[in-house]
């Protein structure tokens, strides 16, 4: 399985929504989807990505840094 660094949006997300678990109630999901997401035990849909740029803010041609960067 292809895993991500989630830094850059773990740091978008304490910037614009200060937590984790605000940030999920925004985006419809529990705190525990959303840590399993960030932690690569499960997948961001396509509208969960593209909605998260929406709540944080960030230029949609972004996304790959955010949601695509490969973990070394």
């Amino acid at each position: 399985m292809e895993m991500f660094d989630y830094s850059k949006l773990r740091g978008a997300i304490r910037e614009k929504t200060k937590t984790q678990e605000q940030f999920a109630k925004m985006l419809g999901i529990s705190k525990g989807s959303l840590s399993a997401k960030l932690s690569g035990k499960s997948d961001f849909s396509h509208s969960q990505m593209y909605n998260s740029m929406k709540i944080l803010n960030i230029d949609v041609k972004e996304l790959d840094e955010y949601f695509f960067k490969r973990k070394v």
